[in-house]
């Protein structure tokens, strides 16, 4: 999807956001699933021990999953129209693990905790087993009965420009603290070398222009992991410093010009932007981070979910009921 057609895509997307009135609750299964944190986390656990990724790969299904129709676990669902299977999510990865979460859940309460709660559970779970904050994760969605591939064009794909994501962003009732808090994810997980190869040796559509605002030295080691013609799928790690650390790190990276991705970058190198002090303020102090990235993953919950009698709880994630 072109810039100009996710700009003109964001009307609906803002009506969608702001027609919801979700009474979401923390407490929602203190009765009827009081476990359900606990076994959310012992099957992280386990799962770290297979895959050392998994706490990033889980927090980007939840972003996925919102920014698509709102926190709904349509992004989980299989089939030939499925969101899994459109172009921004195919490097997406952990869904075992939410099978693997659901099992549980159902052996301890049968027919109650939905895929969507699952999925911003282990969001908060993971975030916080990777030494970042945690916060009370306001329960109750329900689980779409449909996909939306066609709506996958506002997943953002890290060549946008800071206009463009700061637009998507306002459209989901995110404001640029929001943008700066949550792209701070970034500081855990890897990115295929297609996610920036253009910063590299194509920017802005020019053959050979290196991105400017990339820091030369770095560029150059980029260079090397993702060569011209290369494997673009080749993983490369998000922060430099602390690649499985949730932590304020990448925050310096962008500082340093040292942003992986194009649209973290921009954050702090788009002159006159507000996102700047921002990133100064959140690179000065980790806790100022994590209390914003907390509160910014909640409204990010909050976005569109099903509730009351509106969707089902799933047996199985992958399919409808």
């Amino acid at each position: 999807m072109s810039s100009f057609q996710m700009i003109t895509s964001l009307f609906l997307l803002a009506m969608m956001v702001g027609a919801s009135n979700a009474q979401l609750s923390a407490t929602y299964y203190a009765k009827t699933c009081p476990n359900v944190s606990s076994i959310v986390r012992s099957v992280l656990r386990q799962a770290e021990q297979n895959d050392i990724w998994i706490f990033p790969k889980l927090v980007r299904l939840h972003f996925h999953d919102c920014f698509v129709h709102g926190c709904d676990a349509s992004l989980l669902l299989n089939g030939t129209d499925s969101e899994k299977t459109a172009t921004p999510n195919l490097s997406t990865d952990g869904y075992a693990v939410i099978d693997d979460i659901k099992t549980a859940l159902e052996k301890a309460c049968p027919r109650v905790v939905s895929c969507a709660d699952i999925l911003a559970l282990a969001a908060q779970i993971s975030v916080s087993l990777g030494g970042g904050p945690t916060w009370k994760v306001p329960l109750g969605r329900r689980d779409s009965r449909t996909a939306y591939r066609e709506g996958t064009g506002t997943i953002p794909t890290g060549h946008e420009s800071l206009a463009v994501i700061a637009t998507l962003f306002k459209s989901m009732g995110l404001d640029s603290t929001d943008l700066v808090a949550l792209s701070g994810v970034h500081t855990f997980g890897r990115a295929r070398c297609a996610a920036f190869m253009d910063r590299l040796y194509n920017f802005n559509n020019v053959s050979g222009k290196i991105d400017p605002t990339l820091n030369g030295t770095y560029a150059k080691t980029l260079g090397q992991l993702c060569p011209k013609g290369g494997d673009v799928t080749s993983l490369i790690d998000l922060d430099e410093q602390t690649w499985l650390t949730f932590d304020n790190k990448y925050l310096l990276d962008l500082q340093n010009r040292r942003g992986l991705l194009q649209t973290d970058q921009e954050l702090f190198s788009t002159k006159g932007a507000e996102t700047v002090a921002i990133v100064n303020r959140f690179a000065s102090s980790q806790s100022q981070f994590f209390n914003s990235f907390a509160k910014a993953m909640i409204k990010m919950g909050n976005i569109n979910p099903l509730t009351g009698t509106n969707g089902e709880i799933r047996l199985d994630c992958r399919k409808i009921n």
